[in-house]
């Protein structure tokens, strides 16, 4: 076994290797990036490096300088992650030529199933079922288009190289298929090196079902079930779960022994994942094969019982698999919700900066080292008062929740994520809320085009649907109750001048865009200082609400009417000191609570309408502005691109809203943006 490994990553995953690296009693080096100096995995790690500057291109994917970091501090083995150079099979290779050990496969495996066009060959060698389509590489997007017409619309245009949804595009006609054939170049010469594009027909209402293999080197593979990974947006997974709500046992069986034959046809040797598209009648085909460890691999583990991380490093070290098939488990149902800093009311764009507030849900989950049980896990590379940078993937956590089956599972999800706190930046907690509740996501009726067809206009703030908005009601009441009863209890006041606690209150949904608050009527029947059972009236409910979290944390944890419920209760948001922010099962309230006398008041106030920034295009987060594609004076009609920002390695392109003229041209290319800052103002 080793004695000293290097994780040549960064973020949450390099922190799940240096868990399990601590465990097995082996020494950890990080390499970082001068943005990461401060990150927590480099906190967690025995040693650290400094490899270069922040973009990953200078840093993490640069092999030199992760070698020389090895072989600095003695690392025998290095072990790449997800992402950066963990499918880069001339990394893998010089790992080994430089007499280190690469955790992972070999890079002869990595070489032929990295490369999409060979793989598909090698599938179909291996009678793996593969999708119909046109293998060898396009050069134009002429001859796209034709190819296209050919298979059959729609189809998808695929980078052989690409990954993790980059360089993939689906295209429905002619139109499509040649501007998606230059996109999906572009971004994959820009993200990955290689720009060869490819097209496979597109399987119609398809579901995404990946199955997790694992060899080692004395010939032993083996499938350890399952994970569906439908629930996607823009092809980048958000809910992953294990085992799935969808396919059969002979499906499952079918499906797993081809992956093993695939694995076996290449000699693989670690972890890795193969991926289908399954149609609605449980036929499957091959996409794809992960030779690396997968992001959402915490759910295998949940149902497994297996530490994949200890295997991968288990069969570098040369160990031999101590389990057989027969031996693999499927014990209940695990739930995966990628936490990314990302604002879903804003169309999901990336938000960056510190993170002022950040609390995970309290922690309850098997760990390799202790005995099998259901609960939570967080897996993070993130902490409290720590930077989001603008180079790197918009991931900061992983939620992972075990139950003891899918109903179970989802319970303890949504009850997660209320108790997840994020302040400083934005995050798609909101989103998952809604995705989680929804009728089809709960029944187990999707597919990989589930958010498109219930999101087509984008998320907003109205599709998040609460069962019960007058417990949101209660809770602003109930919070303010007990402001006011420790308000009335410090010493000192002036006599007749006391803070005098009422009972009953109006309850003012504020809404600051267009004014019209909703005035709610609400009741304290009862009240116990101490935590012990209060009760509310509000809009004709009761509620019988009680905690033992003293007034501060955001984070509310109680019982409502004799069930557990966690909330996050905010006051004095927007800089109004009598106002309280409300969330619960993704749902966001602002209200004031205020005596009935002063609620006829406020009606009399003015409303000061926001300002008219229709004239002003704006960037909607930081970011590097790459491009401006319009200039001074110039006639721009709705739809037409104005400026691409690029951010979280991801490039944004901004569309015209409207027809216009552009007036002055305020920022220029090259310069690092800040949130709303304008960029282009039209007359």
């Amino acid at each position: 076994m080793f004695t000293k490994i290097l994780i040549a990553n960064r973020g949450e995953i390099a922190c799940r290797v240096i868990a399990t690296a601590k465990k097995l009693g082996i020494a950890t080096v990080a390499v970082h990036s001068e943005a990461d100096k401060e990150a927590r995995f480099v906190k967690l790690a025995d040693e650290a490096v400094l490899i270069g500057p922040a973009p990953s291109r200078e840093s993490y994917l640069v092999a030199d300088k992760i070698i020389a970091a090895a072989k600095q501090t003695g690392a025998q083995a290095i072990h790449p992650g997800y992402g950066f150079l963990s499918e880069n099979e001339d990394f893998a290779r010089r790992v080994e030529e430089e007499g280190l050990v690469f955790i992972g496969p070999k890079f002869e495996a990595i070489s032929k199933m990295g490369d999409k066009i060979a793989s598909k060959k090698l599938a179909a060698e291996a009678q793996v079922n593969t999708i119909p389509g046109y293998n060898d590489p396009i050069d134009t997007p002429e001859q796209a288009v034709e190819i296209a017409k050919g298979i059959g619309y729609p189809v998808m245009i695929k980078a052989s190289a690409g990954g993790g949804g980059k360089g993939l595009r689906v295209a429905f006609n002619d139109k499509e298929a040649h501007e998606g054939f230059a996109s999906c170049r572009n971004e994959a010469r820009n993200s990955f090196g290689d720009d060869r594009v490819f097209i496979e027909k597109f399987v119609e209402q398809p579901r995404h079902i990946e199955i997790q293999v694992l060899g080692d080197a004395h010939g032993n593979v083996l499938y350890l079930n399952e994970r569906e990974c439908s629930i996607q947006r823009r092809h980048q997974k958000v809910i992953e779960e294990a085992p799935s709500p969808f396919i059969s046992d002979a499906t499952r069986k079918a499906m797993g022994e081809q992956a093993v034959a695939l694995a076996k046809a290449v000699g693989y040797q670690s972890a890795g994942t193969v991926e289908f598209v399954v149609g609605k009648d449980q036929d499957f085909y091959f996409l794809e094969m992960n030779t690396r460890l997968q992001v959402e691999h915490p759910v295998t583990e949940c149902i497994t019982g297996l530490d994949l991380v200890e295997q991968m490093i288990r069969v570098a070290a040369g160990e031999k698999l101590t389990f057989t098939q027969a031996d693999v488990k499927k014990e209940g149902w695990s739930i995966e919700c990628r936490i990314n800093a990302e604002d879903p009311f804003r169309n999901f764009l990336p938000s960056t900066g510190r993170l002022v507030h950040f609390q995970t849900p309290q922690e309850s989950m098997w760990q390799a080292d202790t005995e099998h049980r259901y609960g939570v896990r967080v897996d993070t590379g993130v902490y409290e008062g720590g930077e989001i940078p603008m180079f790197y993937d918009s991931m900061i956590a992983k939620l992972i929740v075990h139950g003891t089956d899918r109903n179970d599972a989802i319970a303890k999800m949504r009850e997660a994520l209320n108790g997840f706190v994020i302040r400083g930046i934005s995050s798609n907690i909101p989103f998952q809320a809604a995705l989680l509740s929804h009728p089809d996501f709960v029944s187990g009726n999707f597919n990989t085009g589930f958010i498109a067809q219930h999101y087509p206009e984008g998320f907003h703030a109205s599709d998040v649907q609460h069962d019960d908005p007058e417990f949101l009601i209660a809770l602003a009441a109930y919070t303010t109750r007990r402001f006011r009863d420790r308000a009335s209890r410090i010493s000192g006041q002036f006599a007749g001048q006391e803070v005098r606690v009422g009972k009953d209150f109006v309850v003012i949904q504020l809404d600051a865009v267009a004014g019209e608050h909703e005035y709610v009527p609400v009741t304290i029947e009862s009240f116990d200082p101490n935590g012990s059972r209060s009760t509310i009236v509000a809009g004709g409910k009761r509620y019988e609400i009680s905690t033992d979290v003293p007034l501060g944390p955001i984070a509310l944890t109680g019982i409502v009417n004799g069930q557990p419920f966690t909330a996050q209760i905010e006051r004095g948001v927007d800089k109004n000191p009598l106002s309280h922010r409300i969330q619960h099962n993704g749902k966001q309230i602002d209200a004031m609570v205020l005596s009935k006398r002063g609620a006829e008041l406020y009606r009399h106030m003015p409303f000061k309408a926001p300002p008219d920034l229709s004239k002003f295009l704006l960037s909607p987060m930081p970011g590097l502005l790459v491009q401006v594609a319009v200039q001074e004076g110039q006639k721009v009609q709705a739809g037409e691109r104005l400026a691409v920002i690029e951010a979280m390695k991801m490039e944004n392109v901004l569309f015209a809203a409207q027809d216009g003229v552009v007036a002055k041209v305020v920022a220029a290319k090259g310069e690092s943006l800040a949130v709303d800052q304008v960029i282009i103002e039209f007359a």
